[in-house]
Order: structure tokens, then sequence, then C-alpha cells
């Protein structure tokens, strides 16, 4: 079933996510994800952004590392949202955004789905063959604490279905191992929140840090959830409205 498209609310809080059209790998290769998470952070901008331009200011002035995924710039955003949280997989992605301005996300995500597009097909030579998402972007409104807290243990365990595909259903064989794998997926925002830097100016996280207490009890958090799916223990119908089916 279509998931109702909500109407976006500054100051509130929406899950956003889409996959590739037919289910295609829409990150094919690192650089790509890259990519996607650099334009997450150009992108995020009233004024008209041209990738072009700011991918070679980021090698003229070689301050882009592939430790922050973004250059510094000497002119100053005017953020369109904050980036709560995200995580890449190969052929979808999610992103957790707080709406600063009044139509913020819809602007947000036309510039990055069109920047993103643009440039996997020039990559790719897809010229005239469509499009690259399926079909417009997912949203649900996060409406309180409890499915918030859901929703970022959810989107930050999602990479373990590269461990073990059928996880979510009958659990991991070894928590452990799969705490480790998290730990070391790059292509998501947990490492920042638990104190390891990754990407750390492309996301907004005092809210949620603050929410959860600790970057400590973000991470216990994310391996409670482990745990938890591990044992069959009831409780997933939180984010059953949520997830990407």
């Amino acid at each position: 079933m279509a998931i109702k498209r909500p109407k976006f609310i500054t100051g509130q809080i929406y899950h956003i996510f889409n996959r590739g059209v037919e289910r295609r790998n829409i990150f094919q290769q690192i650089s790509d994800n890259f990519r996607f998470i650099f334009c997450l952070y150009e992108l995020n901008d009233k004024k008209l952004v041209k990738m072009r331009d700011r991918i070679e200011i980021r090698k003229e002035n070689k301050k882009y590392t592939g430790s922050t995924g973004v250059s510094d710039r000497k002119d100053k955003r005017e953020p369109l949202v904050e980036i709560i949280s995200f995580c890449l997989m190969p052929n979808h992605y999610h992103l957790i955004l707080h709406q600063l301005v009044d139509g913020g996300i819809s602007l947000f995500m036309k510039k990055l789905s069109n920047g993103y597009t643009g440039y996997f097909n020039e990559k790719y030579n897809r010229k005239g063959i469509g499009a690259l998402f399926q079909g417009r972007f997912k949203a649900v409104h996060v409406e309180d604490d409890r499915q918030l807290m859901a929703l970022i243990c959810y989107i930050f365990t999602n990479p373990l279905e590269l461990l073990e595909k059928n996880w979510k259903e009958v659990g991991v064989k070894d928590v452990e191992e799969a705490v480790k794998f998290l730990e070391s997926y790059r292509w998501s925002s947990y490492l920042d929140y638990i104190g390891i830097p990754n990407f750390p100016s492309v996301t907004k996280r005092d809210f949620v840090t603050e929410f959860f207490g600790s970057s400590d009890k973000i991470k216990k958090s994310v391996e409670d959830w482990i745990l938890y799916k591990t044992e069959l223990k009831s409780g997933f119908e939180i984010i059953k409205n949520i997830i990407l089916e």
C-alpha cells in the first residue's frame, strides 16, 4: 500500500526514504556514496548551488577529505533542513529531516534528487533511460519521542541487511559481530553519533544526542535494539508504518 505524503510543517521531523527504480542499485561504487553525501551537504541551501563549481572549488582548496565528506565553504549556507540522520544502502536511502523553512523539505529533496540523478546518469551513460528513483520520495511524519527513538535505531541497524539478509525476521547469529559491522559501515551517520568522526558536518546531532542522553547511550540503544530483535520480542509494530517496504 502506498504511503500518503504528509503536509510538511516547519519545525517538524520527517522520515524520508526512496529506492532505485526496479530496485536497482543507486550506489554502485564508493565514489557514488561520497557524491550523495556531498550533495546532502552542499544542496542543503536556499541559494542556487552548482555542483560542478563546488567540486572545482573543493579540488582547488584541497580541503575536501573522505573523512568529512564536505568542503570548507567561505560563503555562508542558508539551510533548508536539518539533516538529523542518514543511511545509504546499495539500492535505497533513509533520511531524518527537520524542516527549517516553509517548503524546505520539498525544495531540498528536489535539489538532491535532480543533482544526484544528473551525476549518476552522466557517469553510467544513462541518457534517455529514464528516472533513477522509484517515483517521488516517501515521507512519514515523526509524531512522538517513542517513534523517533525506534526510527533512529531502525535506520542505524539497517546496514545489517548486508551482513545477514533476514536478520529482522530471525535476528543476528552473533550480536558482537553485528555491532562491529555497524561500526565499520561508513555510509551512515551512526559513527558520528557514537563519537567516531566520519561525516560530522552533514548532520545536526545535538537534538538526538540530548534526547538519548549521550553518545554512549545511543550506542547502547542500538546494541539493545539488535538484541531485542534477535530475542524475537514483541513491539516491532512501533515502526511498521515507517519502514521501507
